[in-house]
């Protein structure tokens, strides 16, 4: 500064000019500033003050709980400039962010700053600054919520340019050195060398000591033991033989000589072992051929092999293409072995899989808490052309392999897919010793393209070696449909009729008959299975109230049926229409150890015919988005204001992505409802939906399975009203059978015209109303209206009591007339009578004659006389009134023969 003169740095020093950089980290460089905040402000009690990033020494790592952890460096640039930095991020269960922030507090572009997750070890990134105030922010969020070990985030070599001309030079760190002035950066020494601070060449260590790539020192060299060495079989030579051999572990750090030392018993170094006898080779691989230096090359597409000679497959066949891989004399090509180390070390051993004839094994590694990762990557995929697209069809591969573990401490088996090596999901894992089994992974989408295995002895951190005889073993590898692959074996195919020679799927509902091409129609109402297609067996049948697609490849439901309701009575129908968009809920909230709070979001849909719209569960934590689809799903949300999302969603899976039936029963196809956690007191039966998943697991060998229970329920207002099981706040007891209970008012069936009565009002001036309302309580929805009121005309009351009056008055009339005349009749006889009786007194020494009350001979005219006298109206009525005498007898008037009347008491 006081010549005003820019000159190189001396040997041993470097300088970056117009810059600063960050290469120890020891300790919190100044100027460096971190702390920890909760981003979930419903979450007031989680305490994230310890929640920042920590100094590692060559690097520094973030947090790895569920706070949100921020890095932050200030600096003021004369002229606009770069900041450049190495990172490392393996783990998509954390958010990671790099952002800068000037005077006005404004942000970088917000696409981004959110980082990628890193395909190698390490990451370089950079970004423009511009002059003036630059505050860098490295922000990192964890949601790993179900207690696996989550990989924190490295940086490192942490540059900036653009600042102020520097007044002084850097020293080299130690492991570092710079020989010629005017360094800007310094060089890490390498393997077996070290150097202290300043240096300006490295020292090698002594010849019982090692040192790694950059490092400040030697270390004494161990004894040598057999968790040093490795055995493996040599590339097949001209003759077709292989050899077992033994070699040293690289880099080798071990010694062979041991002062001191005079056995292995009292620990001394063991030699390494003499190789073996001169084997034959192994055959090659199915779809491999043996070229003519007994190595191994894939068949040409047409054609298979299982291992010796190529052939081409006959006409009407096709090749079954895929990867096999169960001789393991050499490492396949679209194979590679790695070791990933927890603590980050930059050790250049590589070799964590070892090929070994009949199976390929884990290797020693330089720590036993280190992975030992082996990995596999496809092209992509293609279905045969044997095989229809279809939209139902889920399946694009699978993959299949068969291992085992022996453990004497708490190893671990990983197994993950994704759409790189460093950026997958973990599918499954098994812990301790396992016996030999197989596993089987359905490839549901063409960006799964990378499988990798990864054998942890212990999650323990030792830097003595205890474990190093436990093992995994790989005896065979198998993936189906892959892009560019090789066949073992051809099969049967239906030909088309363009040409003699190409395959095309038989038609929609046909099955192939085994040994032939012919395609034979399956049964009605049956699907076709996705894994295979040849034989009677393929066709399935549908289960109850539902129906294959066009495709006949899955079963589905229009969300409409009948069903006889409880005691064989009518039949109900049902429409579940209204419920057929996709519905989401949660389970009831959990917590972490730290506090945060978290649900288990589910997403069904229920029914619907082909083109309807699923069920998706998304992991929205990474770049990658990871979806899966079905009739339900289930994932783990946070609310969170990270990312500018409400939630963050992770760890998505299917509960059912094949509708298995519809039905009141509570069992089907091996599936059983809870029935003691819903109970009810209706009538009515529950609609249960069994679905199933084709993804099996470790805990669920046959998949997952899932029942949705429909109770009709019209005091729900909404129609989202479910609820899990009272015992299972998750959803499920076991992890693998989901129950869930839907209330709802359009579960209930549809109104028919037994659920309405009538009610018939009186009649109101000639007006009578007919009015129909439905049966409470209402169980119902739906269907038929209830009927409009009717009117008819009617008659009122007092009509009916004029008309019975009249009717009664004549009745009345009618009843007194005839009583006259039968009256009148009686009188006319007691008046015979009486004369009769008159004559037979007269003649009382003569016998009577026969008692006769007919009318005798001259009487006729002469007793018509006294009624038939024409009298006046007044008269007769007079003389029908007439008193009787005082001895009870009435007064009749007699007329003689002679005329005259008389009076006769």
């Amino acid at each position: 500064m006081g010549s005003q003169e820019c000159q190189k740095c001396s040997g041993g020093t470097y300088s970056l000019g117009t810059g600063v950089a960050f290469d120890e980290w020891d300790s919190m460089p100044a100027g460096f500033i971190s702390h920890g905040m909760n981003m979930n402000i419903a979450d007031i009690y989680t305490n994230c003050s310890n929640s920042t990033w920590i100094p590692k020494g060559d690097y520094i790592a973030s947090n790895i709980d569920e706070c949100t952890s921020t890095l932050s460096y200030a600096v003021s640039l004369k002229k606009a400039g770069t900041v450049s930095f190495e990172y490392f991020y393996p783990d998509n269960t954390i958010f990671f962010e790099f952002y800068v922030q000037n005077d006005q507090c404004e942000s970088t572009d917000s696409e981004g700053r959110w980082m990628s997750t890193s395909e190698k070890d390490w990451t370089p990134h950079n970004l423009k600054l511009n002059r003036g105030n630059n505050v860098l922010y490295w922000r990192t969020t964890s949601f790993a919520l179900v207690g696996s070990a989550v990989k924190p985030v490295l940086l490192r070599n942490i540059a900036i340019s653009g600042v102020a001309y520097t007044s002084e030079c850097f020293h080299c760190k130690p492991g570092t050195y710079s020989a010629k002035p005017g360094s800007a950066h310094c060089t890490p020494c390498p393997a077996d060398s070290y150097s202290n601070k300043g240096a300006t060449v490295c020292q090698q260590c002594e010849v019982d000591k090692y040192a790694e790539a950059g490092s400040g020192s030697c270390k004494q060299r161990p004894a040598c033991t057999t968790s040093d060495y490795f055995y493996t079989h040599t590339p097949c030579d001209s003759k077709g033989q292989t050899q077992l051999m033994y070699k040293w572990i690289e880099p080798k750090i071990c010694s062979e000589i041991v002062e001191g030392a005079v056995d292995n018993s009292t620990g001394g170094a063991v030699k390494l072992p003499a190789s073996g006898q001169m084997e034959t080779c192994p055959p090659c691989n199915p779809g491999f051929s043996v070229t003519n230096t007994s190595g191994c090359e894939p068949c040409p597409h047409g054609s298979y092999s299982n291992g010796t000679a190529c052939a081409e497959c006959p006409v009407g066949t096709e090749p079954v293409v895929g990867f096999e891989y169960k001789w393991w004399n050499k490492m396949p090509d679209n194979m590679r072995s790695s070791v990933y180390s927890r603590e980050y070390s930059d050790s250049v051993r590589s070799t964590g899989w070892e090929v070994a004839g009949e199976y390929i094994y884990t290797t020693q590694g330089d720590l036993d808490s280190d992975y030992m990762m082996l990995s596999l990557t496809v092209p992509g995929y293609r279905l045969p052309h044997s095989v229809a697209k279809d939209d139902e069809r889920s399946e694009l591969s699978r993959i299949s392999f068969v291992f085992e573990t022996q453990c004497t401490a708490d190893c671990t088996l990983y197994f993950m897919a994704g759409y790189s090596e460093r950026t997958n999901d973990m599918v499954e894992h098994w812990s301790g010793t396992t016996r030999k089994q197989s596993y089987s992974y359905l490839v549901k989408s063409n960006s799964t393209v990378s499988f990798t295995w990864g054998f942890q002895r212990t999650q323990a951190y030792s830097e003595v070696r205890q474990y190093s005889g436990d093992f995994a073993k790989m005896y065979t590898v198998q993936i189906t449909n892959v892009v560019g692959g090789v066949a073992s074996q051809c099969r049967h195919c239906a030909l088309g009729s363009g040409s003699a020679s190409e395959c095309v799927p038989c038609p929609p509902g046909h099955y192939m008959v085994n040994g032939t091409g012919v395609c034979k129609s399956c049964p009605p109402n049956t699907f076709i299975r996705a894994d295979q297609t040849v034989g009677e067996a393929a066709c399935i049948h549908c289960g109850p109230n539902t129906h294959s697609n066009k495709a006949h490849s899955a079963c589905v439901s229009d969300c409409r049926l009948d069903l006889q309701s409880t005691g064989g009575g009518e039949v109900l129908q049902y429409d579940f229409t209204p419920l057929a968009n996709i519905t989401s809920f949660q389970s009831s909230p959990r917590f972490t150890s730290k506090g945060l709070r978290y649900f288990h979001q589910f997403r069904v849909g229920l029914c619907g015919e082909e083109g309807r719209e699923v069920a998706v569960c998304v992991d929205n934590v990474t770049e990658s988005r990871k979806e899966v689809r079905g009739y339900a799903c289930q994932s783990t949300v946070v609310p969170s204001e990270v990312r500018g999302q409400s939630v963050v969603s992770s760890q998505p899976f299917t509960i059912g992505d094949t509708l298995i039936g519809v039905t009141s029963d509570t069992s089907l196809d091996s599936i059983a409802s809870l029935e003691s956690s819903f109970i009810t007191k209706s009538n009515l039966p529950d609609v249960i939906f069994y679905y199933r998943s084709s993804e099996t697991t470790q805990a669920c060998k046959k998949g997952r399975t899932t029942t949705i229970r429909l109770r009709c329920d019209p005091t729900v207002t909404g129609k989202d009203q479910i609820t899990l099981p009272g015992k299972c706040s998750e959803g499920t007891c076991d992890g693998c059978s989901f129950h869930f209970l839907w209330r709802s008012p359009y579960a209930c069936p549809l109104c028919t015209e037994s659920h309405y009565r009538e009610i018939v009002s009186a009649c109101i001036q000639g007006i009578q109303r007919t009015t129909y309302v439905w049966q409470q309580p209402l169980q119902c929805t739906g269907g038929v209206s209830l009927p409009a009121q009717t009117v008819s005309a009617c008659v009122t009351l007092d009509f009916w009591l004029k008309v019975g009056v009249s009717t009664g008055t004549v009745a009345a009339v009618l009843l007194i007339s005839i009583s006259c005349y039968f009256w009148k009749r009686t009188r006319k006889l007691e008046y015979k009578y009486s004369k009769l009786m008159m004559t037979a007194g007269d003649k009382e020494c003569e016998l009577p004659a026969a008692d006769s009350c007919a009318i005798m001979e001259g009487e006729d005219a002469e007793d018509d006389l006294i009624y038939l006298t024409k009298k006046s109206f007044f008269t007769k009525i007079k003389s029908f009134s007439r008193e009787r005498s005082s001895d009870g007898f009435d007064s009749v008037p007699l007329k003689s023969s002679s005329g005259l009347e008389m009076e006769m008491s």
